[in-house]
């Protein structure tokens, strides 16, 4: 009989690709999805797997609507990854990134302790937690310094998962991704809206690109490789919590000079930096030490830097030129 799994966000880039892997798998797929005026399910469109997904009304902040999609369809496997997931955004809405993004992961682990105990269960933390880094590289027993509302509440909900864990024996698990990126993921992020500004430059519609810090330093892989990632962590028999990460930092100047130099453009002739885009306070240093996943799970990243900037850059090409035959989502 096959599994069956929730996907809270499943909109998003991580969602998109868990829901194709999932379903390449064999899993029958739950679409958790906030209900809204219009529907955003382009990813998912674009990956040509939208009418595969069973969809739900599903909202984090909403406990009734949480209970009454695990009581329907009673999934094997439940990955959270909804939340409101934009660092910059959360210094302007601080209360409700806390309230999604930290109270929704309560919400969703009481119903499943209440109603559905035997589920397995995905937190999606992340890198942000470690904020001001007490330590190079971080480890999953690296202190966590927060720098944001948004970093904050993930380290709210990433302490709920390992309480439920311990106080209930809940099969619940956090995978604390560093950045992961790829063509699905969102103009708010800095990494595409450099790669579509690249494309946009390139094909003559647009002048300048206006950045803040160019000097923080991330560790950058292929979102499509840690969905991998995710799913052999509820596979393994004992419930932990890992880091997915390449090993690897580079600057967001670094991450420019790729995209631009992908195109034969020098990206000092383009690129302004704008103190609107300064953050309150910087993250300025994330590199994660992956070797707790690659000895337990068999997991390691393999795509380089400038292979995934270039790829983000040339299927933005595609998309300025309205040619989605040449849209690069695999």
């Amino acid at each position: 009989m096959s599994k069956s799994a929730l996907i809270t966000g499943i909109t998003g880039q991580d969602g998109a690709y868990l829901a194709e892997f999932l379903l390449q798998k064999g899993y029958k797929v739950i679409g958790g999805e906030r209900r809204a005026s219009t529907r955003n399910r382009e990813r998912l469109d674009r990956l040509g797997i939208t009418n595969e997904i069973e969809w739900a009304d599903f909202d984090l902040a909403d406990i009734s609507c949480i209970q009454r999609v695990l009581i329907q369809h009673k999934p094997d496997e439940i990955y959270n990854l909804a939340a409101q997931s934009f660092v910059g955004l959360s210094f302007d809405q601080p209360i409700m990134t806390g309230d999604v993004t930290g109270l929704g992961v309560t919400r969703l682990l009481e119903a499943i302790r209440t109603f559905l105990p035997e589920a397995k269960f995905y937190q999606a933390s992340t890198s942000e937690m470690f904020g001001k880094v007490q330590e190079v590289p971080q480890r999953e027993a690296t202190p966590f310094y927060p720098r944001s509302p948004y970093g904050v509440a993930k380290l709210y909900g990433h302490w709920m998962t390992i309480n439920y864990r311990e106080s209930y024996d809940m099969f619940a698990c956090s995978g604390i991704l560093f950045n992961h990126e790829s063509p699905l993921r969102g103009v708010e992020f800095v990494t595409r809206k450099i790669t579509l500004a690249v494309a946009r430059i390139k094909a003559g519609m647009q002048k300048e690109l206006r950045l803040g810090n160019l000097d923080s330093k991330r560790d950058w892989g292929y979102a499509k490789e840690y969905i991998e990632g995710m799913y052999l962590m509820l596979q393994q028999e004992t419930p932990d919590d890992f880091i997915l990460a390449t090993g690897e930092t580079h600057t967001i100047e670094s991450f420019v000079e790729a995209a631009f130099s992908s195109v034969n453009l020098n990206w000092r002739d383009y690129v302004v930096q704008d103190e609107r885009f300064m953050r309150p306070s910087e993250v300025d240093l994330l590199i994660g030490d992956p070797s707790k996943a690659k000895e337990k799970l068999g997991w390691s990243a393999t795509t380089k830097f400038k292979d995934l900037v270039a790829l983000m850059v040339e299927t933005d090409l595609a998309f300025v030129k309205g040619n989605k035959s040449l849209l690069t989502y695999a």
